[in-house]
């Protein structure tokens, strides 16, 4: 997968990528997922892990490769490309480099994945140094891959810790640090994920918390003090410039956002981590940009947890390549979730699964009063493992019948709210998608358990195909 004859990297549309070269799709066979060991009490370095995930391999659901940072505590977390489907006229491009994100170091790894697919290298480290002198920025997120060859990462801060959504962006070629991709004077005062549409000449971002309020583990009263997020930003493709800011209320906490994949589409969905909301933007008639609230996760009323009122916490969303479906999970309560959005104003759920949360029967939270389920879910157990942990992140196979799913969110957040997470380590596993008249079901046959590393277990986080993926992939 990624490749076209003459054309360049990815595929020339969404629903190309979902066909892929030959029938009945394409089918990824290596996973590249960021483990992480800070806050874990092992002191060693993060490290990236190629999983052959094809069936038919003597080494399907292992770690068949592991690749260690030189530096230890960096908290890698997100991953993107140096070139995709935005770059997919151009033939003397490749997708061979994945660039990884420090969260808490603030360095970018640039990791050569072209030369041996199964054995990444290290090619570049870009040093935090280079992005507070070239741009005052820290903490970097999403990384997406620009038409111009350009790589465009967002930051949650400035280099002492304080709240700043602002930009940075690489040459593709060197790896070099250009400098703020945002011109103007308005940042947002904080930062997290983003997803560009050229062809409505916008941007949209999103934001998490303060950086150093956030990278000690999560308190209620900072949302109270306002260390945490309400709203979407909006920029001006062409100018850079910030231009609206969407409030979607207090306490929402929106984080991953995602257009619909068809480039002419002006709508969207974010999800909303502590309101449990995940809202419909839209371009309106006249130009603007508004959200709507489309799908409410209710929260459970609860004993023997941090709050009371217990939040789903939705930490992850993704959207098919056909745009057909929407998928969310629910980090606390431990259900994913598939919507049907054929009409984006009223999506259907269709398909549901829990695979560990807070609210399993025999645990430490009993559920007093529950607006959807009559009882508390069974806890997950897959090849005599219990799952520990809830659902996080998500990715999906590019023909939409497999989703891919690991638990741990952020270091910190695993060691307050799933601690038996960092002991165990976390796991990657795998649900079979109906397609057609949606519905979801963890494939028994399918776990990879973390806990098991050679260095002791750890974190794993995103998830990303040597092809592109659902997450990635920006068309022009």
């Amino acid at each position: 997968a990624g490749k076209c004859g003459a054309c360049g990297p990815g595929y020339p549309s969404p629903l190309e990528a979902m066909k892929g070269d030959l029938p009945p799709g394409p089918r990824e066979q290596l996973l590249y997922l960021p483990c992480i060991y800070r806050n874990t009490g092992i002191n060693i370095p993060d490290f990236l892990a190629t999983v052959d995930v094809d069936p038919k391999s003597p080494r399907y659901c292992q770690v068949i490769h592991r690749l260690p940072m030189p530096n230890l505590g960096d908290e890698l977390h997100h991953s993107g490309w140096n070139i995709c489907s935005s770059c997919h006229g151009d033939p003397t491009k490749t997708r061979n480099r994945l660039v990884l994100p420090s969260l808490i170091s603030s360095r970018i790894y640039i990791v050569d994945v072209g030369t041996d697919p199964r054995a990444p290298r290290l090619h570049k480290v870009v040093e935090p140094q280079e992005l507070s002198r070239k741009g005052n920025v820290a903490f970097p997120h999403t990384s997406h891959c620009l038409g111009s060859g350009e790589i465009l990462i967002s930051c949650l801060g400035d280099p002492e810790g304080n709240g700043k959504g602002s930009f940075i962006l690489l040459d593709g070629e060197t790896f070099e640090v250009k400098g703020n991709w945002e011109k103007g004077g308005k940042i947002p005062a904080l930062g997290y994920d983003f997803w560009y549409q050229p062809r409505h000449k916008v941007l949209l971002s999103t934001e998490w918390g303060v950086p150093k309020i956030l990278a000690r583990g999560f308190n209620p009263e900072d949302v109270e003090k306002g260390h945490y997020g309400r709203h979407i930003n909006v920029w001006d493709w062409s100018s850079h410039s910030l231009i609206q800011e969407i409030d979607l209320g207090k306490g929402s906490i929106p984080l991953e956002i995602r257009f619909l994949h068809d480039p002419d589409a002006s709508q969207g969905f974010v999800g909303c981590a502590l309101s449990g909301e995940i809202h419909r933007f839209f371009k309106t008639p006249e130009g603007k940009w508004a959200a709507e609230k489309v799908i409410e996760v209710p929260t459970k009323k609860v004993q023997g947890w941090l709050l009371p009122d217990m939040p789903g916490l939705i930490t992850d969303i993704l959207i098919s390549l056909d745009d057909k479906f929407l998928y969310f999970s629910n980090w606390i309560h431990g259900d994913v979730r598939q919507y049907d959005i054929s009409d984006p104003k009223n999506p259907k759920l269709v398909g549901q699964v829990f695979l560990g949360g807070s609210i399993s029967k025999g645990g430490a939270v009993t559920v007093l009063e529950d607006r959807e389920l009559r009882d508390q879910p069974e806890p997950c157990v897959i090849q005599g493992k219990k799952i520990p942990g809830g659902p996080q992140m998500l990715q999906l196979s590019l023909d939409g019948r497999r989703l891919y799913v690991t638990n741990s969110l952020f270091s910190a957040w695993d060691k307050q709210f799933y601690p038996e997470m960092l002991r165990e380590g976390s796991v990657l596993l795998q649900l079979d998608v109906d397609t057609d008249r949606g519905g979801l079901a963890v494939n028994p046959k399918f776990l990879v358990d973390f806990g098991k590393e050679p260095g002791g277990p750890v974190l794993a986080h995103e998830m990303r195909y040597p092809g592109g993926d659902c997450t990635s992939d920006i068309w022009l």
